[in-house]
C-alpha cells in the first residue's frame, strides 16, 4: 500500500512536451506527478533538505501506439499471459504505454483475439487495443494476409466492438474500400479512432477521408503500405503530410531504420515535427535474434534484424521505442524535444489517452531516466520503479 505523503525527487536534465529544465526535479507522489520544476526552484522551497542525485536526462515513460508484440510473445493470442509478456517486455524498455495491435485474420480468431486483450486493457496492463484491419487494400496489403480482406462489415465490426468492451481504441482501415464511410461512422459512434492506411488510393480521396472533412484522425506507419510518394501521383503520403501540417491529423512514422530510410524521417519532422507519433510496429521478434516467427496467420523470417514474410514483405518491426526515439535523433537529425514529443505527448493525444504522455501535475507517473547516450537507466511507471 502507498503513502500518499511519500515523495520521490527525481533530478536531471528535463525533457518534456510541457517542460524543459537543463537541471531540473520532477516530484512524485503516489502514482501521479505533483510537480516538475527547476532545481533552483524545488532548492528554494526545500532549504534542509539533501540535494537529490542526478541521474540523467528524465523524459516521459514512451507511449507505443502500434505494437504487435515482442520477446517471443504475441498479442494476436488467446494466451493472455503470452499478450502479458509482451507488454512487460516493452515496458521495462521504457514503453509505460502500450496499445496491443491486431493484425488482419479470420474473423472469428480477430474476435477471439479482442476479446483477450480486453482482460489486459481492463486491469492497465496495456492502454487499448488496435484493429489492423480486415477492410485493408489487396494491392498493399503487405504483410496483412490477403485471404482474408474484405469490404468494411458493420456485423464483424459490431463483433469486434463487443469484444473490445470499450477499449478499441484505434482501427486501420483503407477508404477506398466499398462501406468505408458507414464502417468509420459505425466506429466513431462507438468512441474508436479512424486510422487511415494499407491503402493505394488516390491523394483527393485519401485526403478527404482525412479530418477535417472526413472521419480520419490518424495514418498508419506513413509511406508503408501506401504507395510511393510522386511528384505526379502524391498519392497517400502526400495526403496524410499535408493533413499532419494543417493540424487535421497524425501520421505514425516507423523510426527503426528499416522501414524508412533517414531523409524521410527528417522530412517527416520537417513537415509536422508535432504531429508525428512514432511507433515501433513491432512483432514477436523485437528484442531476439534472427530466425522464424510469426505474425497473425503468417510465418515470418527475420534476417539481419528485419522480418519478412514469405512474398517479402516487411512484417514489422524487430525494434523497441526507446531505440526508434534514439534513430530518429542520431541519423534524422530531429532534436530530442522533438523526438520525445513525437514518442510521449503526440501518440497519447492522437488516442485520447489523456494522463500519460508528458510530464505535468495530475498525470500519471510515468518516467523514464536516460544517460547521455539515451541509454535507458530506470523506469518508473505509476509511481513505481520497473528497473
Amino acid at each position: 500500500m502507498t503513502d500518499d505523503s511519500i515523495e520521490i525527487y527525481l533530478r536531471g536534465r528535463v525533457v518534456a512536451p510541457s517542460h524543459q529544465y537543463e537541471d531540473g526535479v520532477v516530484v512524485v507522489r503516489a502514482d501521479r506527478i505533483a510537480a516538475v520544476q527547476s532545481y533552483a526552484e524545488w532548492a528554494a522551497a526545500h532549504r534542509d533538505s539533501r540535494p537529490p542525485e542526478h541521474l540523467g536526462t528524465i523524459v516521459p515513460g514512451l507511449v507505443d501506439i502500434h505494437n504487435h508484440g515482442g520477446y517471443g510473445h504475441r498479442f494476436d493470442t488467446t494466451d493472455v499471459e503470452q499478450a502479458r509478456a509482451a507488454a512487460e517486455f516493452h515496458r521495462r524498455d521504457g514503453s509505460t504505454s502500450v496499445i496491443a495491435s491486431v493484425v488482419t485474420g479470420a474473423p472469428d480468431d480477430m474476435v477471439a483475439q479482442t476479446a483477450t486483450l480486453r482482460s489486459l486493457a481492463a486491469d492497465g496492463t496495456i492502454a487499448g487495443i488496435h484493429s489492423e484491419g480486415p477492410f485493408l487494400s489487396e494491392a498493399r496489403c503487405g504483410a496483412q494476409d490477403p485471404r482474408y480482406l474484405t469490404d468494411p462489415d458493420p456485423a464483424l465490426i459490431e463483433r469486434l466492438l463487443e469484444a473490445a468492451g470499450g477499449h478499441l481504441r484505434v482501427m486501420t482501415l483503407a477508404p477506398e474500400r466499398r462501406g468505408f464511410e458507414v464502417a468509420a461512422k459505425q466506429l466513431a459512434g462507438g468512441g474508436v479512432v479512424i486510422a487511415l492506411g494499407h491503402s493505394d488510393a488516390e491523394y483527393s480521396e485519401f485526403r478527404a477521408a482525412l479530418a477535417p472533412n472526413g472521419f480520419g484522425t490518424l495514418v498508419t506507419h506513413l509511406a508503408n503500405g501506401m504507395p510511393p510518394l510522386h511528384h505526379r501521383t502524391p498519392g497517400p503520403v502526400a495526403a496524410g503530410l499535408v493533413a499532419a501540417a494543417h493540424r487535421a491529423a497524425v501520421v505514425e512514422l516507423i523510426g527503426d531504420g528499416v522501414h524508412v530510410e533517414p531523409g524521410f524521417g527528417a522530412l517527416v519532422f520537417a513537415t509536422a515535427a508535432d504531429r508525428v507519433a512514432l511507433i515501433t510496429d513491432a512483432m514477436q521478434a523485437a528484442g531476439l535474434a534472427d530466425g522464424e516467427y510469426r505474425l497473425g496467420p503468417q510465418s515470418v523470417r527475420v534476417t539481419d534484424g528485419v522480418a519478412r514474410v514469405a512474398n517479402g514483405s516487411i512484417a514489422g518491426g524487430t525494434a523497441t521505442l526507446l531505440q526508434c526515439l534514439r534513430w530518429t535523433v542520431r541519423e534524422c537529425g530531429v532534436s530530442l524535444p522533438d523526438a520525445v514529443r513525437a514518442a510521449t505527448a503526440t501518440p497519447a493525444a492522437a488516442l485520447g489517452l489523456d494522463d500519460v504522455g508528458d510530464l505535468r501535475p495530475g498525470l500519471r507517473a510515468d518516467v523514464i531516466v536516460l544517460d547521455a547516450d539515451l541509454a535507458l537507466q530506470r523506469v518508473l511507471r505509476r509511481g513505481q520503479w520497473l528497473t
